[in-house]
C-alpha cells in the first residue's frame, strides 16, 4: 500500500516592507562617521583633561622666546668677555707685522748699499783694467752713469687692454693683445741699439750687453727686476739722427704696428740731454785672445795688461 508523504515544504520567509531602503535607514542611524564620532570623543576628553588647545600654544610659543633670549643674553656676555682677548690678540697681530715690515725694509737697505759697494768696487776694477779705453769700456759695460744728447721714448698699454685683432699676438698666453709684453720691448731695444744708441734705460734700469728683458706672469722683469708701465726708454745719441734711424729700422716697425694693430701707445721724442744711471750690478769676466796657432796669447807669451 502506497503512503502519500506529507508536504515538507516550508512557507517562503517574508521580507520586511522596509528592506530597500536600509542605505537611508542606515545614514538615518549613523548620521556621523564613527571616525569622526571618536575624533570628536577623544577632543572632549583632553580637553576636560588639561588645558585648552590655544593656551598650551601661547605657553609654548612663550617659552621659545624665553629660551632665545637666554641665548642671545649668553652670546653677548661670552662675546664682551672674549672682546678683551681678541682686541690683544689684534693688538700683537698688528705689533708682529709693523716688526717684519720694519726688518724687511732695513734688510732691503742693507741689499741696496752692498749693491752699491759692490757695483763700486766692479767699476773701480773696470777702470783700472781698461788701459787708454777704459771710458769707452766702461760706458758700453754700463759701469758709469753717462749723459748727453738722445731720444725719450715712452710705450705704454692700450687705453682698453680687451682690444683684439689678428696676428701673433692671438696665440699668446695673454689675454689682453693691447697689453705691452716682454718681447715687444726687446723688439724697441734692439731696435734702438741698431739705429746707433750708445746707452740705453728702461724706467731708471741701466741695459748692458748681458742685460735681460723677462717676464713674469704679466710683469716685464729688466734684469730681475719688475717694471711698470709706463715704460720710458732712453737712449743716448744724436738725438733727430737717432730717431729717424729707429723708426725706419725693424723695431720701429714693429712698435707701429702695435700702435696700428692693437692700440699700443707710444711717443718719441729727441732730447739735448738725458741722463741715464750706472748699471746696478755689473758681471766682471775675462777672456784670454788666440794667436793665429790657435794658443791662448798667456801661451804664447802675450798678454793683455
Amino acid at each position: 500500500m502506497s503512503q502519500q508523504s506529507p508536504d515538507r515544504s516550508t512557507p517562503a520567509r517574508r521580507s520586511r516592507p522596509d528592506a530597500s531602503m536600509s542605505l537611508l535607514t542606515n545614514v538615518t542611524e549613523h548620521s556621523l562617521d564613527e571616525g569622526y564620532a571618536e575624533a570628536a570623543a577623544r577632543r572632549a576628553a583632553e580637553g576636560s583633561a588639561g588645558l585648552p588647545k590655544t593656551l598650551r600654544s601661547k605657553l609654548g610659543l612663550a617659552a621659545g622666546l624665553v629660551l632665545a633670549a637666554i641665548v642671545v643674553t649668553v652670546g653677548a656676555a661670552q662675546a664682551r668677555v672674549e672682546a678683551p682677548v681678541r682686541a690683544k690678540e689684534r693688538e700683537e697681530l698688528i705689533s708682529r707685522i709693523e716688526d717684519g715690515t720694519e726688518r724687511s725694509d732695513t734688510l732691503e737697505r742693507n741689499v741696496e748699499r752692498l749693491r752699491r759697494e759692490v757695483g763700486a768696487a766692479q767699476r773701480e776694477a773696470l777702470e783700472k783694467h781698461g788701459g787708454s779705453r777704459e771710458e769707452l769700456t766702461a760706458l758700453l759695460a754700463g759701469a758709469t752713469p753717462v749723459h748727453g744728447p738722445g731720444l725719450r721714448l715712452v710705450v705704454d698699454d692700450a687705453e682698453s687692454t680687451a682690444a683684439g685683432g689678428d696676428g701673433p699676438r692671438e696665440s699668446s698666453s695673454f689675454a689682453d693683445s693691447g697689453r705691452v709684453r716682454d718681447r715687444d720691448m726687446q723688439h724697441v731695444v734692439n731696435g734702438l741699439w741698431g739705429a746707433g744708441a750708445e746707452a740705453v734705460a728702461i724706467n731708471g734700469q741701466r741695459l748692458t750687453a748681458v742685460s735681460a728683458i723677462r717676464r713674469a706672469g704679466e710683469a716685464i722683469l729688466v734684469d730681475n727686476r719688475p717694471l711698470a708701465p709706463p715704460y720710458t726708454v732712453l737712449a743716448v745719441g744724436d738725438g733727430q739722427r737717432l730717431r729717424k734711424a729707429f723708426q725706419n729700422s725693424a723695431g720701429g716697425q714693429y712698435l707701429k704696428v702695435l700702435q696700428d694693430n692693437y692700440g699700443v701707445r707710444a711717443s718719441i721724442s729727441a732730447h739735448e740731454r738725458v741722463d741715464l744711471p750706472a748699471a746696478p750690478s755689473l758681471i766682471i769676466r775675462t777672456a784670454k785672445p788666440l794667436g793665429a796657432d790657435g794658443k791662448s796669447a798667456a801661451d804664447t807669451g802675450k798678454g793683455i795688461s
